[in-house]
């Protein structure tokens, strides 16, 4: 006698499997995309030339890790987040909202120190790198700080193939639970 194979969960855990595979797959190509964005980036970390920061949000991509000089007209916020010196030093970076001639607001990191109180800062120019997200990173130190790290674009994590080989293995172990889940079924069923 032999057992039919349960129709409801072999098209579940089939599904489940292909999409798992499909998401390793997705991964691969997302890797094959951070290659190319952290190659674009040292291309553009190289280039001596100043660039103009961005009018919209939209070219601030095409511009990531290359210098600019901006105008703070007026400082609306200071904070401070995690950062790390221009040696290496962990510790705290210093972060203003400056709003440019425009009327636009962008992030400023302004620079290094070990306390975690917000520096006040006037504004003025401020020549430095455009990083992930628009800020601009001060190339000197304002307001009296160090400088910080300039950002790397070989400091961008591209785990992805990791991420696609965690799907693969995933999907070769819903597989093997589900074969042995039906052996077991299988087993019962002799038994009974």
């Amino acid at each position: 006698m032999t057992t039919r194979i349960p129709a409801i969960p072999t098209i579940s855990v089939a599904a489940a499997i292909a999409a798992m595979i499909a998401l390793g797959f997705w991964q691969l190509g997302r890797m094959d995309e951070k290659e190319a964005l952290i190659a674009q980036a040292e291309q553009s970390l190289r280039m001596s030339s100043e660039v103009a920061y961005p009018d919209d949000a939209a070219g601030i991509e095409d511009v990531l890790y290359r210098r600019t000089t901006i105008s703070c007209e007026d400082v609306t916020n200071t904070t401070t987040v995690a950062g790390t010196n221009s040696r290496g030093a962990k510790g705290m970076a210093h972060r203003a909202s400056c709003v440019l001639a425009d009327g636009r607001t962008i992030i400023v990191d302004l620079g290094f120190s070990r306390s975690p109180q917000p520096v006040e800062w006037e504004g003025g120019e401020v020549r430095g790198t455009i990083a992930p997200g628009g800020r601009v990173v001060s190339a000197d130190g304002q307001a009296g700080l160090e400088p910080l790290a300039s950002p790397d674009p070989r400091n961008l994590p591209n785990n992805h193939l990791a991420y696609a080989g965690q799907w693969f293995f995933f999907a070769l172990t819903a597989l093997v639970i589900y074969i042995l889940a039906l052996r077991r079924r299988g087993t019962r069923a002799k038994d009974d």
